[in-house]
């Protein structure tokens, strides 16, 4: 979450007028994330998170990600409930943009989160994926395959400025997936950017999963990579096997994973490292000026990758004593 567009004190209290939220008492901006412009919003009802969608949401996608959450918190799922307004519209504009309130979750995101936290993600993401299974919405992978070329093609030559040699490390990975792609997995929607900051904890309890906004409909077993990727790896850039063998056994208490998900694991982790190592590459090199946020440093999924590179199987990620199947 970021602040993009500054609003007025008038501006949130005619849109806010809309609902039935009583008056504003506090607004303000959240620093944090990448992609739209956030507010902590105190009325007489409680506490509320305002969202604008910046240019780099497509609107078209909104209806699918305010559906999703009305979907996922109506199945039991602790995430923001959008807030329809006296109308019955949950999504709305606000200074030029698309915006959105949700309800305000307890909790906080870790930045050293325990073996037992990490292995309540893996339980928290199986959930998801099952609740999410009747959502009748269909969104395609906007950071897919296409969405991978398109943004090498963007950063080019210039990735070298980041580490040598960058490019042809990105352009290579791009041929190996392209062939070594596995097709016929389970597949449904996905959260796709389950990292720390999108996770709230009350102690060792998960509260919360937050920020839906690259919400699609995808491969299970490589939203699992994406969260080995955000949980497993320690600041230092070791790879944390205690911590990944519990997310893969809080995973799998709730949702089994096929032999073929397990045999694919090494190959969506990497597809996974290649993603956030591309996204991050292209904002450090195209900073938005005036933006309350920096941009995340692309190097530590340049090693993410590397490590991945070298599993020779799903052993590699703690899996070497059972199947799970």
């Amino acid at each position: 979450m970021a602040v993009y567009t500054e609003v007025s004190a008038d501006d949130i209290n005619a849109f806010v007028a809309d609902y039935d939220l009583g008056a504003v008492l506090t607004f303000k901006g959240i620093a944090e994330g990448v992609e739209n412009s956030n507010y902590l919003l105190q009325t007489e009802k409680g506490n509320f998170i305002l969202t604008l969608y910046e240019k780099r949401v497509d609107a078209r996608d909104l209806p699918f990600f305010i559906g999703l959450m009305d979907h996922l918190a109506a199945k039991g799922i602790s995430c923001p409930r959008p807030v329809h307004d006296k109308t019955g519209d949950a999504l709305k504009t606000l200074c030029g943009r698309p915006a959105a309130i949700v309800t305000f979750l307890q909790g906080i995101s870790l930045k050293r989160p325990s073996p037992a936290q990490v292995g309540e993600v893996g339980r928290a993401l199986a959930e998801l994926h099952l609740a999410a299974a009747d959502f009748d919405g269909y969104r395609a992978n906007a950071l897919g395959h296409d969405g991978w070329q398109d943004l090498a093609q963007r950063c080019g030559a210039r990735a070298d400025e980041i580490a040598p040699g960058l490019a042809q490390t990105i352009a290579d990975e791009l041929q190996f997936l392209a062939r070594a792609w596995p097709e016929g997995l389970p597949e449904g929607v996905i959260h796709a950017d389950l990292f720390p900051d999108n996770v709230f904890f009350l102690g060792d309890r998960l509260s919360g999963l937050i920020d839906f906004y690259f919400a699609c409909n995808d491969l299970w077993a490589y939203d699992l990579g994406i969260c080995i990727n955000a949980w497993c790896f320690e600041s230092d850039g070791a790879f944390n096997v205690t911590k990944a063998r519990r997310m893969l056994a809080g995973y799998t208490a709730v949702r089994r994973l096929e032999s073929r998900e397990i045999d694919a694991l090494p190959i969506l982790c990497r597809a996974a490292a290649l993603r956030f190592l591309l996204t991050r590459t292209y904002d450090w090199l195209n900073r938005v000026e005036g933006a309350l946020v920096k941009p995340h440093n692309p190097i530590p999924f340049l090693e993410r990758l590397r490590f991945h590179q070298s599993a020779t199987g799903a052993q590699a990620y703690g899996l070497e004593q059972e199947r799970l199947t």
